[in-house]
């Protein structure tokens, strides 16, 4: 967060560890946030920094203010407040580069920037375990089956049922890596069955599911 003063100017989010902050910035506070590495396909659509002017957004202004004398100052429950503070301002950040459409190519940010097609990526990540068909995502979006099938690669860079088994693979293992069962983990992420789950877990990381777990168990 830059400023020239006591008052935040600016926010600088840094998606890829570049948190040096440029030579007229001023540091007020700083932040690390983690969002699941390379997993976490926001992430890798954000660019690599991303600077917000707090008058350009309000809302953004007033979260951040509320941020910055939270950490300033040493209160009951301060740690609890900056976690959940943070999680509002880097969302509104998020909704900021995807309104200023700062994306120079197909991926997530470009179809969450897309007026309809951010309907059905949104719904995807809503319900991931949702037995979605092409229809209901075209419906969703506002178009025809095959318009659908022709814009969603074109904007996002995979078909739709890629995309999806990404998300769900992405959510896996992310229960994975917090002690979940392989069994209950594909229910949850929305695969047929525990083998469905770990075919396509093997061809998208290397390795199977239950790799994940025991390295977990031994750490």
């Amino acid at each position: 967060m830059g400023s020239s003063d006591e008052n935040a100017e600016a926010i600088h989010f840094c998606a890829r560890g570049n948190t040096e902050p440029r030579p007229s910035c001023g540091v007020l506070v700083a932040a690390a946030v983690q969002f699941g590495g390379l997993l976490n396909p926001l992430m890798n659509a954000m660019p690599e920094r991303l600077v917000v002017a707090l008058d350009e957004v309000p809302t953004l202004r007033a979260v951040t203010v509320a941020f910055v004398t939270e950490a300033s100052h040493s209160r009951c429950g301060r740690s609890v407040a900056l976690d959940r503070l943070c999680e509002v301002i880097v969302l509104l950040v998020f909704r900021r580069a995807i309104d200023l459409g700062t994306t120079t190519g197909p991926g997530l940010l470009a179809g969450l920037s897309h007026p309809t097609l951010h309907r059905a990526i949104v719904a995807i990540h809503d319900q991931p375990s949702q037995p979605w068909r092409i229809e209901d995502l075209a419906e969703i979006s506002g178009m025809s089956r095959s318009r659908f099938m022709t814009v969603f690669p074109k904007v996002v860079g995979a078909t739709p049922a890629a995309y999806l088994t990404s998300w769900r693979l992405t959510l896996g293992c992310r229960e994975l890596s917090r002690g979940g069962r392989v069994k209950s983990v594909a229910q949850r992420v929305g695969f047929g069955s525990a083998a469905a789950f770990s075919r396509a877990y093997s061809r998208a990381y290397g390795h199977p599911p239950v790799a994940m777990r025991d390295a977990r168990s031994h750490s």
